[in-house]
């Protein structure tokens, strides 16, 4: 189901020093943005909060930009075959060019094809290598960083803080994310002199890990790292605790979903596992204290990764619209390739070979219940950093 809501936030473009603006883009002649979400199916959880932070984006970037949107939200239900035709309705019914969103990198691979098959532009926050890799196109922007930089910030971080530690199991979704970062995982553990002992697939409509766990726990490694995400995660890491492996191995969730999946992990479960995130909200920033004080104001608490991923796709969209004078991809393409700003991570720039954005990837570990400062306060930041793949590895071929 695609729900229409209308920004009715229309500020006269001469006031706002706009007059030069073309006249798309002046308020009163709303901009239609796409945002592409998983609103049902197993990743329901992620979608509902993403969506916050889109709604957001366009009402506070279109006060500041003088620029009236209408968004439009669809429901990926988690699943490229169903997201792919309700895009395309949408774009031949309504006209929109400008997409944002998906949560899961098969949804967001397929849509970024369909996207630039149709002339328009997309800007997502998925993690599989490829979509600013071998299947990158010049029509699509990432904000998180990809599977790549994940891992090495992550796992050799963990690798240098525990040298002892040389046995790893790895528990990963069977698609195309998950692949990525076992990918990654395997080329660091030989790079390192780090023995594999093991790792279980399961698929996306998995709910029941008890099994998997158990397989990691006869294989007795060091450190256990759970590439899957979400709901997934936390239900791994959950039955992994009942198990008894915290006290027997390291634990790493290599990707997490932020300060909602904390809060229902808990602190009991959550103490002393580490875990790599795209965004945390005690980075110390100046747009970071920026966007918390935002998300505070309007809906009277934190910002969590899911809310802010999405909120910063719309923000580099309207980011393109300001830069390029229009809200024609074939202009805003050109203005974004190469753009600087001061992102919630700290100073954020897109790539224009790739059109990745540069920016940190953190690991935190799981804060004591007797250690936090208040209730949203789960995970202390151990270290950060930006990794990137040189140009000539990456595999991006714009054509």
């Amino acid at each position: 189901m695609t729900n229409r809501r209308a920004f009715l936030e229309s500020i006269a473009a001469t006031s706002l020093g706009l007059a030069g603006f073309p006249v798309s883009v002046r308020a009163g002649q709303p901009i239609k943005i796409g945002t592409i979400l998983p609103l049902s199916g197993p990743m329901a959880g992620v979608g509902r909060p993403s969506e916050m932070g889109a709604r957001l984006s366009l009402k506070v970037m279109g006060r500041e930009f003088g620029i009236a949107t209408e968004f439009l939200v669809i429901d990926s239900e988690g699943n490229p075959g169903r997201a792919l035709p309700k895009v395309l309705a949408v774009m031949q019914r309504e006209g929109v060019k400008l997409f944002s969103g998906s949560v899961l990198s098969s949804v967001g691979l397929a849509l970024s094809s369909q996207v630039a098959t149709s002339g328009g532009i997309f800007v997502t926050g998925v993690g599989a290598d490829e979509i600013t890799g071998s299947q990158c196109r010049r029509s699509t922007f990432r904000w998180t960083v990809p599977s790549y930089g994940a891992i090495q910030e992550t796992i050799r971080p963990l690798i240098e803080m525990f040298p002892g530690a040389k046995r790893w199991y790895t528990i990963t979704p069977k698609y195309v994310f998950g692949e990525a970062l076992l990918k990654r995982a395997v080329d660091l553990f030989e790079a390192r002199g780090i023995e594999h002992v093991g790792n279980s697939y399961h698929s996306l409509a998995e709910t029941e890990f008890s099994g998997y766990v158990a397989n990691a726990a006869a294989a007795k490694p060091d450190v256990l790292v759970l590439l899957n995400f979400g709901p997934q995660a936390t239900n791994t890491l959950r039955q992994a605790a009942d198990f008894g492996l915290k006290s027997k191995m390291k634990i790493l969730m290599a990707w997490d979903a932020g300060l909602e999946q904390y809060q229902e992990i808990g602190s009991d479960v959550l103490e002393d596992v580490y875990t790599g995130t795209q965004y945390y909200h005690d980075i110390d920033s100046p747009g970071n204290r920026r966007i918390v004080k935002l998300f505070e104001d309007e809906y009277r608490r934190i910002p969590s990764y899911s809310m802010l991923n999405v909120y910063m796709c719309n923000e580099l969209l309207m980011r393109g619209i300001k830069a390029a004078g229009s809200a024609e991809p074939a202009a805003m393409i050109p203005a974004l390739e190469g753009m600087s700003y001061e992102g919630p991570t700290g100073t954020e720039e897109i790539q224009a070979f790739d059109h990745q954005c540069v920016k940190n990837y953190y690991l935190a570990r799981g804060k004591a219940k007797t250690k936090k400062r208040d209730e949203n306060d789960f995970v202390e930041i151990v270290s950060f950093g930006k990794s990137f793949l040189p140009a000539a590895d990456t595999g991006c071929k714009f054509t």
